[in-house]
């Protein structure tokens, strides 16, 4: 009987390209391969030495370069002829989209769309619903249970790679496509496969390695590399919180994990969970109840869902929480019926000021500001939760562009003892997720002027000076480096968002207000008028 090691990489993928949510949906999806993933391919066939000195470059980061140490051309030129012809009608319909969306910008007049549905493109027919907003603006919508069941949906191109790491470097994940590596295993199973399930509880739970290799269809020149990511060491077992107070620990990012002896609840799980040595001190994986209550999600962005991390705790998460949305929006898909056709059965959506749970434990959504570069999108929440007489905020990414706002939610609520914000007030132009959804060449000024960007000095100082806390944490900084594969942010001590929150760090100190930014780990245990490390 045999443990999987835990520093074993479970990796999942899409077409060969680290998955997320925009690659789950299929409108999003065919929109990405045709104008991300073929786009940046080309680039690299064209010119592979500027994407290898800009991958190398610590301004670049998060650019459009694939990070390759070795010249692949030969197989980039592959993995484009594969996408060609075996993604062919996903080509056809992210062409059918722009053809659709352009059909529309003409339509201005006011009149009835009802003649335009014949001039849809014909793949497109019985999938989108026209509509109108009240000031005539044509638009439409998809209907996304529809779509996930047509042959746009194709789990086939769902696989899993395995193999083993002595470190956080990762390619950065919107631009560097995984190709073969003769230390990898790769999966073709689809991520709702009960199998990975299984592979993640051999990181606690023993198997026999001869049943795991036939389940997983291992061909025989694999079977020695599955072995070598086996170990007989019994790994730690967790120690279940029983004391009486409230315990918090920071696990990096925007992950924050509650527990008391009673319920645990997680919020935007990015986990670390591969055991190597590390000058960063982490919490891990292992540190992590056998069983959660609630994962909280906040946002649709790939460093608060990663489905790399959402999927190793498919298997011991009892409550998915996300925010509610409107179906059909091409730059907003459901969550709950993305992470339904994924495999997670047990998803719950809130809407802002909708409260679930009773007792000592309340989990309310609150409005999400800014951070999406402007555009309609509903999936996003923040939350505040009150567990056993304290109440937290964690307020992500949001950017209180409208302090009022929170003045209106401050009256409606109890008073707050913690927040949780981020202060990320650079951020990437909203092209940067958003770019291949865009029909139409983004003006500079326009993608400088709409950011994903978290609140500043000024903003923040307005929550703090609108909730009163007792204490307020400054995360989801993106610093810490086992993020920095998917957020691709490296901050010198000069940075604005550094500086921003610093400042903000100072004014909550000078006011008798614990402040801090988080990096790395940390533990607090709460007793109610008493917080210590």
């Amino acid at each position: 009987m045999m443990y999987l090691k835990p520093n074993v990489v479970i990796e999942p993928l899409v077409d060969k390209w680290y998955a997320w949510t925009h690659l789950i949906f299929p409108a999003t999806a065919a929109m990405n391969i045709a104008f991300r993933h073929l786009k940046i391919m080309h680039s690299y066939i064209q010119a592979p030495q500027i994407h290898f000195a800009a991958a190398n470059n610590p301004k670049m980061l998060g650019g459009p370069f694939m990070n390759y140490r070795t010249l692949r051309t030969a197989e980039v030129k592959s993995l484009i002829e594969e996408t060609q012809s075996g993604r062919k009608h996903m080509l056809e319909l992210a062409t059918a989209i722009k053809d659709l969306d352009s059909l529309l910008k003409k339509h201005r007049s006011g009149q009835s769309l009802e003649p335009l549905y014949a001039a849809v493109p014909d793949l497109l027919k019985g999938y989108v619903e026209l509509l109108y907003d009240l000031n005539h603006n044509p638009s439409y919508r998809f209907f996304e249970h529809l779509l996930y069941k047509s042959a746009y949906y194709d789990p086939s191109a769902q696989t899993v790679a395995m193999w083993l790491t002595v470190n956080d470097e990762r390619p950065f994940v919107l631009s560097t496509a995984r190709l073969h590596e003769q230390d990898a295993i790769e999966l073709n199973i689809p991520l709702a496969d009960p199998l990975i399930d299984i592979l993640h509880r051999m990181r606690k739970e023993p198997m026999d390695e001869g049943a795991i290799g036939q389940a997983l269809g291992l061909p025989a020149d694999k079977l020695e590399l599955f072995r070598s990511f086996l170990t007989e060491e019994r790994p730690a077992s967790y120690n279940k919180y029983t004391g009486e107070n409230i315990r918090m620990r920071y696990f990096g990012h925007a992950c924050i994990l509650i527990e008391t002896a009673d319920i645990s609840i997680l919020v935007d799980p990015v986990i670390s969970y591969y055991g190597y040595q590390t000058d960063v001190s982490r919490f891990s994986y292992s540190d992590l109840p056998d069983e959660i209550d609630y994962v909280l999600i906040t946002h649709n962005h790939q460093d608060h869902i990663l489905l790399e991390t959402m999927l190793s705790l498919r298997h011991k998460v009892k409550k998915i929480i996300v925010p509610r949305t409107g179906l059909g929006s091409l730059q907003d898909p459901n969550l709950k019926v993305l992470f339904n056709m994924i495999g997670f059965m047990n998803v719950w959506e809130i809407q802002e000021m909708e409260t679930i749970g009773e007792g000592p434990c309340r989990i309310t959504g609150l409005p999400f500001l800014g951070e999406h570069g402007d555009l309609d999108i509903q999936s996003k929440i923040c939350y505040n939760v009150q567990i056993n007489g304290l109440s937290i905020l964690f307020m992500a990414d949001s950017c209180n562009v409208e302090p009022r706002l929170y003045d209106h939610i401050a009256r409606l609520i109890d008073p707050v003892d913690l927040i949780f914000l981020g202060m990320e007030c650079d951020g990437a132009p909203y092209t940067w997720v958003y770019g291949p959804l865009i029909n139409g060449e983004v003006t500079r000024d326009v993608e400088l002027s709409r950011r994903l960007a978290g609140s500043n000095y000024e903003r923040g100082k307005a929550l703090v000076e609108t909730f009163q806390p007792r204490e307020l944490y400054v995360y989801a900084m993106g610093l810490e480096p086992w993020v920095e594969f998917i957020s691709s942010v490296r901050y010198r001590e000069d940075a604005n968002p550094i500086v921003a929150s610093n400042k903000l760090i100072s004014y909550c100190s000078d006011r008798g207000i614990q402040a801090e930014r988080l990096f790395g780990e940390k533990e607090i245990v709460y007793a109610m008028g008493n917080a210590y490390v």
